[in-house]
């Protein structure tokens, strides 16, 4: 049984990793309901947090159906970051995450995420302030460092759990490979495996089956991993996941009639969450997710992207439903 702080994650963790603008409240719900075991919320940025802005706070917000949860912070000053930490516990989330391995220049260029693996000195530092910061367990997100001359995660793993980090998530890839190529994991199976290590180790990168998450789970022994990019309009990849680990056996792939009702229920708490307007352009990147692998798709992904109300998405949906050739 993996136990961090107070809070039991169950005895082989399936998590979904944090995405902006994809793994909020009402996704996160759903997620859950198709068997995710924790969840972590969008990255929130400490700066933001600290002025009260109101995307920031958003963003902590949850329901208890979704816990076990954490709150996942960014930012490249460690006082914010320790102020961030505190008003993230003011939500009462199970546990803080700090966010060591988002790629995105947007964030790297502000000294945040990924940046961070260019000065380790400072990540540890930090990661120790903000531990002493808060009465939360805090765990943390990496990669296996900043390019291939510097993937010193075994390293970082031990410096971190040594500075009060209780768990540790490592993307199988450095940040200059962004998403590309294949996830490495070899080095988080080092982690996992050095003997001076004793916080749980969470591995991430390329899980898109329940046959991928048997395998990692079974080579590399690590304590659970976490499910990104796969998870995107794709709920029921947990689903299958559960059920591979569980009993080596898949489910049936969702019908189109199931497909659509859930993301009709995904619409609909979304807008009661974000309102419509933020709804309909935040998920012109879920749809392809939904309908992936069915044939004759593309027409209606176009509408669907383009369509300027839920009404109009409804009405697609119908006849998407209706059409004989997606059934």
């Amino acid at each position: 049984m993996v136990r961090i702080g107070e809070t039991d994650f169950g005895e082989f963790p399936v998590i979904l990793a944090p995405m902006e603008d994809v793994t909020d409240s009402p996704f996160r719900s759903i997620c859950k309901d198709f068997g995710a075991d924790v969840m972590i919320t969008e990255f929130v940025a400490a700066e933001g947090l600290i002025r009260d802005a109101l995307k920031s706070t958003m963003k902590m917000r949850f329901e208890a159906k979704e816990r076990p949860i954490g709150i996942q912070i960014f930012g490249a000053n460690t006082d914010s970051m320790m102020k961030a930490a505190e008003a993230a516990s003011a939500a009462y989330p199970d546990f803080i995450d700090l966010n060591f391995g988002c790629p995105v220049r947007k964030i790297v260029m502000k000294g945040g995420g990924a940046a961070l693996m260019q000065d380790i000195p400072k990540m540890i530092s930090m990661a120790g302030a903000v531990v002493k910061a808060t009465k939360l367990p805090v765990t943390a997100k990496t990669r296996l460092g900043w390019d291939e001359k510097h993937r010193e995660i075994v390293d970082i793993a031990e410096r971190l759990q040594d500075a009060g980090i209780r768990a540790i998530s490592i993307h199988g890839r450095t940040r200059i490979q962004l998403y590309g190529g294949k996830a490495d994991w070899t080095l988080i199976g080092a982690v996992k495996n050095n003997p001076r290590m004793h916080i749980p180790v969470f591995g991430n990168g390329d899980i898109d089956s329940g046959i991928k998450a048997r395998e990692m789970r079974d080579r590399y022994g690590v304590d659970g991993i976490l499910i990104g990019r796969a998870a995107v309009g794709n709920p029921w990849i947990f689903r299958e996941v559960k059920s591979f680990l569980e009993n080596g056996s898949l489910p049936p792939a969702p019908s189109v009639s199931e497909r659509i009702k859930i993301l009709r229920l995904h619409l609909v708490k979304s807008v009661v969450y974000k309102g419509e307007r933020a709804t309909l352009f935040e998920m012109r990147k879920i749809y392809n997710g939904y309908f992936k692998g069915i044939a004759g798709f593309r027409p209606f992904r176009i509408k669907l992207v383009t369509a300027a109300s839920l009404e109009e998405i409804g009405s697609i949906l119908a006849e998407i439903e209706a059409l004989q050739s997606f059934v």
